[in-house]
């Protein structure tokens, strides 16, 4: 017999009592000690005419088994266990299936660059209140999902806090692991120079940290070993998987140049020593060769941009097996305006950076640096653009599918999960194409090419399916 009592709420939050408490009874049908239970497993049965596995050769009629998260069989069509499809399960016939995309290097500071709310964007993390970019990044983050995109690095931005309601159903989104705030040396690319500097230490200085205040700025000003330690530390602690410090110049800042290293190499040892210590990466901002190698030499996991390597960057970046991540497509787009419509100081450090950038990048392809591939964009963004330019520079087609997949978790360390390949034990986040990307990259950037999307085993985009796929917005209650 069952017996249906009052629904309670797995926890409430009372201002009375100081604070979120759980309530006795669990929510949901209470049951006599003599019910048992046993929990479904979901069976979801993929065929497909080519499989491409993002490591390896692609295979042609092949089939995928997944059971609930986890990918739990892979193989020809005609030995499909049948363990699986005697029991009750769910079918699909996809054209061509691959792993779902990573996108290495996002900014989760609003939801598209066509957003029309946007506002400054060289001033705007900081004048934009964060539920406003939170409201954009909702979008954003659907968008990207709907595009195959399955998980997202992202590189300072608010994907510590949209990573959490994404996680626990709230909105739709791909899986988000973030740096939280990145971390800037004062006068440093993180650093907002036409404001004033006690206004920008108010709101970004790691000394300035103040009650009721959880540290959700994009950027960190630090100063001193010290400081470097306790910001690392304060980003672990909102929820950062990775830390991000920039260790030169940039493009998009006001006053700092893209050739000069910033940070110590004391403080950069520092960063990257607290971060391995508690079980994370550090990723780098790099411009400059002189930024280049100290950030490589004191150890980081990642180079982001790298625009001014030369053979010794390349040679002890292969020593060291350090990821690149080149972020291309960006500085195309940017010198495709010819310099209209952005800030004159953008215009010619663009410029400066794109003299070597490709070649640089072009280096690392042909002599084998592990490359994982982001956009420098938003969420919202078209990011399949980055593979594009991942064979323009030099890669095969198969070669940029792979960095856009398999090499993914590399770019996390010890926090990735088993993803971005189609193998067994791996998480089942696995996307269905219409066209074949093994003969031409481009068809990724088209949404409607992207037919199906499964993230942890759950259809988010196919035939028949809503808007927010498997997961409901409405509680049972509603």
């Amino acid at each position: 017999m069952t017996r249906r009592l009052v629904e309670r709420p797995a926890q409430m939050y009372s201002s009375t009592l100081g604070g979120t408490f759980k309530p006795k009874y669990p929510f949901n049908t209470l049951q006599d000690d003599n019910t048992n239970v046993e929990k479904k497993v979901t069976i979801t049965v993929i065929k497909t005419g080519l499989l491409i596995p993002g490591d390896g050769e692609p295979v042609k009629d092949a089939a995928l088994v997944m059971a609930d998260k986890l990918i739990a069989w892979i193989g020809p069509q005609s030995e499909i266990p049948s363990e699986y499809t005697d029991s009750p399960h769910r079918s699909h016939a996809v054209p061509y299936l691959m792993p779902g995309l990573w996108e290495c290097h996002a900014h989760f500071m609003f939801g598209s660059p066509s957003d029309a709310g946007n506002k400054d964007p060289y001033i705007g993390f900081i004048t934009d209140h964060p539920s406003e970019s939170g409201a954009r990044l909702t979008r954003g983050c659907w968008m990207a999902l709907q595009r195959g995109y399955t998980s997202m690095r992202d590189v300072a931005g608010l994907g510590c806090e949209i990573s959490k309601v994404i996680e626990e159903g709230t909105i739709v989104g791909p899986n988000v692991y973030s740096s939280g705030s990145c971390l800037s040396q004062t006068a440093g690319h993180g650093d907002v120079f036409s404001m004033p500097a006690g206004d920008v230490l108010l709101n970004l200085g790691v000394s300035q940290i103040r009650p009721g205040h959880f540290g959700t700025s994009v950027s960190m000003l630090v100063d001193g070993v010290d400081e470097c330690r306790r910001a690392a530390r304060l980003q672990i602690r909102r929820g950062a998987k990775f830390i991000k410090v920039l260790a030169s110049g940039g493009v998009m800042s006001l006053s700092d140049n893209p050739m000069y290293a910033q940070f110590s190499p004391e403080e950069l040892k520092v960063i990257v020593e607290e971060a391995t210590r508690m079980g994370r990466v550090v990723a780098a901002h790099v411009h400059g060769k002189p930024g280049i190698m100290a950030a490589v030499e004191a150890g980081v996991t990642t180079v982001e941009h790298v625009s001014f390597a030369d053979q010794e960057c390349i040679d002890l970046m292969k020593k060291k097996g350090t990821v690149y991540v080149a972020t291309r497509a960006v500085m195309d787009m940017l010198l495709g305006t010819g310099g209209e419509g952005i800030p004159k100081h953008v215009w010619e450090k663009a410029k400066l950076c794109a003299e070597n950038h490709l070649v640089a990048y072009q280096m690392a392809i042909k002599q084998g640096i592990p490359i994982a591939l982001g956009t420098d964009t938003a969420p919202g963004f078209n990011m399949a653009i980055e593979i594009e330019a991942a064979v323009k520079a030099g890669m095969s087609n198969l070669e940029a599918l792979k960095a856009a997949t398999a090499n993914g978790p590399l770019s996390i360390g010890l926090q990735a999960p088993k993803s971005g390949q189609l193998k067994v034990g791996y998480e089942a986040d696995v996307i269905g194409l219409l066209e074949n990307p093994v003969e031409d990259v481009r068809v990724l950037q088209k949404a409607a090419n992207i037919g199906w999307v499964w993230k942890g085993g759950k259809i988010f985009k196919g035939p028949g399916v809503g808007p927010w796929g498997e997961s409901s917005w409405l509680d049972e209650s509603w």
